[in-house]
C-alpha cells in the first residue's frame, strides 16, 4: 500500500486511485471527483459517504492523487484528517476501506464511527 505522505486531509492509496479511475472509465465520465463526507447516522453516530460528484461547494478541500480528484466538504474535513482510503479485493472482502485515526471506535459493520 502506497500513499502520498501527509497527515493533513484524506489520503487515497494508489490501489484505490486505480480502482476509482477504472470505475470512472466504465461510466464514461472524466468530469467527476470522488467525494468523501461524514454524516450523522449509523450505529456509532457518524457515517462515511463515498460517491462520485460533479459539484464544487464553497469551502471544499480538493486533493489530487494520480489524476483522481478527492473532495471533502469543510464540515467533514476535520473528521477525516489523516484518514487513508484504500481498496481491497480479497476472498473475504471487496470494496473501499477507510482507516481513520480520528475514529474513537466503530461498529461491527464498519460503516459508522464515533
Amino acid at each position: 500500500m502506497t500513499a502520498e505522505a501527509t497527515t493533513e486531509g484524506v489520503v487515497l492509496t494508489d490501489t484505490a486511485a486505480d480502482k476509482v479511475k477504472t470505475l470512472l472509465t466504465s461510466e464514461g465520465r472524466d468530469d467527476l471527483t470522488l467525494r468523501i463526507a461524514v454524516q450523522p447516522g449509523g450505529c456509532s453516530g457518524l457515517r462515511y459517504q463515498l460517491f462520485f460528484d460533479d459539484r464544487s461547494l464553497d469551502g471544499d478541500v480538493v486533493k489530487d492523487f494520480s489524476g483522481v480528484g478527492v473532495v471533502t466538504d469543510r464540515m467533514s474535513a476535520p473528521y477525516l484528517s489523516g484518514a487513508v482510503i484504500d481498496f481491497v479485493d480479497t476472498i473475504e472482502k471487496q470494496g473501499f476501506t477507510i482507516d481513520n485515526p480520528n475514529a474513537g471506535g466503530s461498529c461491527a459493520c464498519g460503516d459508522s464511527f464515533h
